[in-house]
């Protein structure tokens, strides 16, 4: 018996243009390779694929190199994250946002 054929389908785009008006419910994993300091922008692009008429099981893969500009810009995503569940106070935000900074460009 010959073995069956996969066929895969291949889509690339930025994280931008997947986070707007676009539904990918035929996909089934995201692979993030280029980290926004926002979180909210990767999620977004992510939740694309979780929409209603989703029917199979998704995996989200984040590449990190580490020593890089994405390992400190994930660092600013935790950061934002805390900010997001209320878990710094406004003089934490403002100190945070200069440190953020300081840490992308160091």
């Amino acid at each position: 018996m010959a073995a069956a054929k996969q066929r895969s389908k291949v889509l690339l785009m930025s994280l931008k243009a997947g986070g707007v008006g676009i539904n990918l419910t035929a996909a089934s994993n995201a692979f993030v390779m280029d980290p926004w300091w926002n979180p909210a922008v990767e999620e977004q692009a992510i939740m694309r694929i979780h929409r209603i008429g989703q029917t199979k099981s998704v995996s989200i893969k984040r590449f990190i190199v580490k020593g890089t500009v994405e390992e400190r810009m994930e660092a600013v995503q935790a950061r934002k994250q805390r900010m997001i569940s209320g878990a710094l106070t406004d003089q934490e935000v403002r100190s945070a946002r200069i440190e953020e900074l300081k840490m992308l460009f160091s």
